[in-house]
Formats: structure tokens, C-alpha cells, sequence
């Protein structure tokens, strides 16, 4: 097996393309498949969305790739399958690294980078997310529609030109798929909302959730906008579900992580029903662009 170096992406003098290009050889030498066609990561709560979606067996430990870091955020694990979802061979990881962890951004967006470099063109991040939007329940599933990033940094900070464009100043019009949005509504009717992504690791204060409605979010969390950004700077579709798992802070009781992990857990069907149904139809563009007209957010 290959030893783990130690220096880590975002380190000075590091590529972190490279370095995602190294982690994706071994990737293959431990899977068997030397490509894969979609990312699906899980996100808090959601672990359970993997056996639905054929994870089974003893998983991969991503720590033993070069350059991964082990999760410590709670209900996240540093575990991964590779499994036939439909028409695509889909790597289904089990958690991610957030930057509350005292990670930098690239590695963070280390698990993108390497699931690209190993063939993959279609991302799909799960998160659990407060409800800045008073429409929305615990346990209500939403596209992710849009993101403002509040979290002062970007994976794209410092790095070489590198990507389709050969540019790291990446348009993020349509940083969340339409298409890929479309067939998730087409799978189950769900609404769609913009996702505010805040550092963490601390929940937000009610003048904080107060300030998020004003600049037009649905939903906050603490996690995937970096994903986002690295996957649409190397030319992948990105598709993004929130599963609500608390209502806003200042508008309901003390909220405990406990219950936030339980809450997601209570979704894990749906999630992974919506994902199985916009993975099946990768290989119809019919599918993929019919009734492709964003829904309006529920504000």
C-alpha cells in the first residue's frame, strides 16, 4: 500500500491537483475500479442513506489514501463504497471535513478533487441544515438552489490554474445544477432553497439567523459550499439536498446536536430514494432535462 505523506493539500508549495491525482491512483488500486462516474457524499445523520444506496460490506478507510484526514465531526466518517448505482459506477462516502475542524479549504475539498480525478463527473452533497425559512419543517428535504459563502474563504484561494477553464476565477451562475434540480423534483416533489454556509462549529445566534433571511437564505449550515465550489471549478455538476433538522434559532427551544443527527436520520429514505432517481437517469438526457424550469423557492 502506498505510504501516506505527510504534507497536506493548501500546504505551501503543495499541489493539490496533483496530490488528488495520486490519492485517485490509489483509490483505484484499493477499489478495483480504476473509474468512477458520481460523488455522493453524506452529510450529518445521513449514514443511513448509504445502505439504500447499495453501501455494504467492509468499507474503504479513506485515511489510509494519501492526504486524507480523519472526520471528527459528529456523525461523520472517514468511509467510502464503491458501488453500481444505475447506470454509474458511484463512490458513496459516509462524512466529510468541515473547516471547523482547523482544516484548511483544500483539504476539506479533498474528497472532490479525488473523486474527480478518478473519472467522476456528477457530485451530490447531502447536508442537514437549520431552517432560516419559516416555510420549511424538520424534516422537510430541499434542493440546494443557490449558496451565499459567509465562511471568508474559498478552496480556490492561492491555487494553480488548473480545471476546464484554466482559470480559478470559476462563474458560479448555475453553481447548482437546474437540470440535476429538475429530476430531483421530478423524483419527489420537493422545494428548493438557498443554503447559507457559515463557519461553525458553533450554532447561530437568533440576530445572526435574523441577518441570514434579510441576505435571502432558506437554510444554514456549516459544510458544503466548499465541495461545491472545487467540483464546478473542475467542471463537474453539482447537486445539493438539505435535509431541515432544526428550526431557526431565537424562533424555537435550545438546540441540542443530538437531536439535529436524529432528525437527518429520519430522512435518510427520501434522500437516498432522490438520489438513486437522479443517478438512474444519467444516462437519459430526456430524463435529465425535462420540466427543467427551476421551481421558485418557498419564501
Amino acid at each position: 500500500m502506498t505510504s501516506v505523506p505527510t504534507t497536506s493539500p493548501g500546504a505551501p508549495g503543495a499541489n493539490p491537483f496533483e496530490q488528488a491525482r495520486i490519492a485517485a491512483r490509489e483509490l483505484a488500486r484499493m477499489t478495483g475500479h480504476d473509474r468512477h462516474d458520481v460523488l455522493v457524499v453524506l452529510g450529518s445523520g445521513l449514514f443511513g442513506a448509504g445502505a439504500h444506496l447499495g453501501a455494504s460490506g467492509a468499507p474503504i478507510d479513506l485515511t489510509s489514501l494519501p492526504w486524507f484526514s480523519r472526520f471528527t465531526g459528529p456523525g461523520h466518517r472517514p468511509e467510502a463504497w464503491s458501488v453500481e448505482i444505475g447506470p454509474a459506477r458511484a463512490l458513496v462516502v459516509a462524512g466529510r471535513l468541515h473547516l471547523y475542524e482547523a482544516r484548511s479549504p483544500a483539504e476539506v475539498v479533498h474528497t472532490v478533487r479525488t473523486a474527480i480525478a478518478s473519472g467522476v463527473h456528477t457530485v451530490v452533497l447531502t447536508a442537514s441544515a437549520g431552517a432560516v425559512n419559516p416555510d420549511f419543517a424538520v424534516g422537510d428535504v430541499v434542493a440546494i438552489s443557490d449558496h451565499l459563502n459567509l465562511t471568508g474563504t474559498s478552496p480556490l484561494v492561492g491555487v494553480v490554474a488548473e480545471g476546464p477553464s484554466g482559470s480559478r476565477h470559476v462563474d458560479m451562475t448555475d453553481a447548482w445544477s437546474p437540470r440535476l434540480r429538475a429530476r430531483a423534483r421530478a423524483v419527489a416533489p420537493i422545494a428548493e432553497g438557498v443554503y447559507a454556509q457559515m463557519l461553525g462549529p458553533q450554532l447561530e445566534t437568533p440576530a445572526e439567523v435574523r441577518m441570514l433571511a434579510a441576505l435571502g437564505a432558506d437554510l444554514v449550515g456549516m459544510s458544503t459550499v466548499p465541495e461545491a465550489v472545487a467540483a464546478r471549478h473542475l467542471g463537474a455538476e453539482v447537486l445539493g439536498i438539505a435535509v431541515v433538522t432544526n428550526a431557526a434559532a431565537g424562533t424555537a427551544g435550545a438546540l441540542r446536536v443530538e437531536d439535529l443527527l436524529r432528525a437527518a436520520a429520519g430522512s435518510t429514505d427520501m434522500v437516498a430514494h432522490i438520489i438513486h432517481g437522479v443517478i438512474d437517469a444519467l444516462d437519459d438526457p430526456a430524463a435529465l432535462t425535462e420540466g427543467s424550469d427551476p421551481q421558485s423557492p418557498t419564501r
